[in-house]
């Protein structure tokens, strides 16, 4: 069963694997550890709105149910129970209560004022001298009841979340001691239902960051390398952490400027990831000696890693629209290297690693772009991948994800264009990154007999997507392919043809070519044989060599062309009075602009004019 948008309950806590989509301004969750904030597709609109970064998020649950069973124990029971103020009483109560609950995300609307009773009375139970066993009762039942969106008014108050905190070990706002909490079992439950609050109530939303519970959830991240800490504690204090800065944007402000968050993210990613710094922008997993005899991520530090990239992704995620000093360069760059460690990296099992990667690519967006040199500084080995004297092992790795999710073609705004965006800016700035990626992408032509969209080499594949539906996706597309031509119009239209390319070029008012290039080095064009000996026989439109037509004109005199010609300029006229149509034309700057009635009318008034008519003109002259 699958709950999404409006679900009247959802369960944020458990971390079994699901996979995980990409979409702008949404969070997912489920009882997997899939959950996130879906990177937008566009540098301009990267964040967590489509159109506004500081806007608000449309919230999407994805829950697993395993058969919703019927709710067995009356609840009235347990709360007469839990009325008694008896320890023992209240422990079998709710321990039963628990079991039978388990697996529901359903609530009966009837039993509402009887939960949040219940709610009350567990919360009042926490207050108490408990023993550690009926503590993680009372915490079981409220991250049960915190599912239902309806019944979350006990839970909401600013109290309630300190109470939370408490048993959580969260100290609250900054320079307060953390609390002495040594069971670990109720720590990671009272984490369960912070997360749980956070995610469905906004009241909780506002008291967390009123207690600025980021902060002392921070110091227990600075403590990633000491061994205290159970895998549990360290994903839920990371999935807290993310889902505070995903909705809330002061607190995410306080993550990145307050506490540096970025730095100290990558230290955690750094610790988890359990990594050994080779020169100072190369990293390899410690214990192994290759790339190759690196094994598979284990399941709980893939778990976290994606944790910490999704944090940071939200912490960054503004980071390239602005400059950025030397000191968060040189973080950056630290960071760069770790996530082209991470991209070289597998996960335990395909989809696993494909989510994995996913996130790591993601996050690469965000980096400032001179910062990205660092994916190419790797020393060349065995086995890697060489061009110009450059390990091109990430850029390829890149390259060959993009091309997957281009080829899956589900989804393509969400999926492809995080990879496309990020190819296409490394290229712009990157001289080394751009021929490698232009010699693969658009090798010298030879098939000139096929229109540059048919075909399955990726050339072909792109110039397809050109023309497709949406038009980020066919934007980003031309892009791609734009700068891999070094902005040439000339070039671009030899690779795409002029049909295709017509979009960007209107866009950028280069409809009549020219147009200041890019800041690119010399690199030669060398045409093969074959493209040089059909060149003249190319259709500039269709960008392939065309089977020559019968000419529809043949045969005609000078005035029936004329009154063909009338007859059409008549038609577009007639179509554009009835709005069916808007006539175009293009100015001195090349931008495509209205071609207005009286322009049109004046058009028609102009009398034919035989193209061919100089010449043949000329021809008579000469002999």
């Amino acid at each position: 069963m699958m709950f999404v948008g409006n679900s009247s309950s959802a369960d944020y806590t458990s971390h079994d694997p699901v996979r995980c989509v990409f979409n702008p301004s949404l969070i997912v969750s489920s009882p997997g550890c899939e959950c996130g904030l879906r990177p937008g597709w566009q540098r301009e609109s990267r964040g967590f709105s489509s159109s506004a970064p500081s806007g608000t998020l449309r919230l999407s649950v994805f829950a697993e149910n395993k058969g919703d069973k019927a709710m067995k124990m009356d609840v009235s029971a347990v709360i007469a129970q839990m009325e008694t103020g008896e320890q023992d009483a209240a422990l079998a109560a709710l321990q039963r209560y628990n079991k039978e609950k388990s697996q529901c995300f359903s609530f009966p609307s009837e039993e509402q004022e009887d939960r949040e009773r219940l709610g009350k009375l567990v919360l009042g139970f926490l207050e108490r001298d408990l023993q550690p066993s009926c503590k993680l009762a009372c915490l079981e039942t409220i991250r049960i009841l915190s599912r239902d969106k309806s019944s979350l008014a006990p839970f909401s108050s600013r109290h309630a979340v300190q109470t939370l905190a408490r048993h959580a070990a969260v100290s609250f706002g900054q320079g307060n001691r953390t609390p002495e909490m040594p069971d670990i079992d109720v720590i990671v439950e009272a984490l369960k239902c912070l997360c749980n609050l956070v995610f469905n109530s906004s009241e909780a939303q506002e008291a967390a960051a009123q207690l600025q519970l980021v902060f002392g959830v921070a110091e227990r991240l600075k403590q990633c390398r000491e061994p205290q800490w159970n895998h549990d504690v360290r994903f839920f204090d990371l999935r807290l952490t993310f889902l505070l800065t995903a909705i809330r944007v002061d607190v995410r402000t306080q993550l990145a400027r307050e506490l540096r968050g970025a730095a100290l993210l990558t230290e955690v990613l750094d610790a988890t990831l359990g990594l050994r710094w080779l020169d100072t922008y190369e990293v390899a997993r410690a214990g192994a000696e290759g790339q190759s005899e690196v094994p598979p991520l284990g399941r709980m530090e893939t778990e976290r890693a994606m944790e910490i990239l999704k944090i940071l992704f939200n912490v960054t995620f503004d980071t390239n629209r602005r400059k950025v000093d030397e000191e968060e360069a040189a973080t950056y760059r630290h960071l760069g290297a770790i996530l082209r460690h991470c991209l070289m990296s597998t996960a335990e099992g395909e989809e696993r690693t494909e989510e994995f990667h996913s996130h790591t690519v993601n996050l690469m967006g965000n980096l400032p772009l001179p910062c990205l040199d660092v994916l190419l500084m790797p020393k060349v080995q065995q086995g890697s991948i060489e061009y110009m004297g450059v390990n091109m092992d990430a850029v390829n790795m890149l390259l060959d994800f993009m091309e997957k999710r281009l080829d899956r073609g589900n989804k393509l705004k969400e999926t492809l264009l995080p990879s496309l965006n990020l190819l296409t800016e490394s290229a712009r700035i990157h001289r080394e990154t751009r021929k490698f990626l232009r010699m693969k992408v658009l090798p010298p032509l030879r098939d000139v007999r096929n229109k540059p969209e048919e075909g399955n080499a990726l050339r072909n594949k792109l110039v397809r997507l050109m023309t497709h539906i949406d038009t980020d996706v066919k934007t980003c597309a031309a892009e791609f392919l734009f700068v891999l031509c070094k902005e040439s119009v000339s070039r671009f239209i030899k690779y795409t043809g002029y049909g295709n390319a017509a979009g960007l070029l209107a866009a950028r008012g280069l409809m009549r070519g020219g147009g200041e290039p890019g800041l690119y080095s010399e690199d030669e064009d060398s045409d093969t044989e074959e493209y040089r000996e059909a060149k003249p026989h190319i259709n500039p439109v269709t960008g392939r060599v065309e089977d020559e037509q019968p000419n529809p004109m043949e045969g005609m005199t000078e005035e029936q062309k004329e009154y063909e010609a009338m007859k059409l300029v008549n038609m577009f006229d007639k179509l554009s009075r009835d709005h069916v149509i808007q006539p175009m034309k293009l100015d001195a700057d090349g931008k495509m602009t209205k071609l207005e009635p009286h322009e049109l009318h004046c058009l028609s008034q102009q009398p034919f004019i035989n193209p061919h008519q100089d010449e043949e003109e000329e021809e008579e002259h000469s002999d």
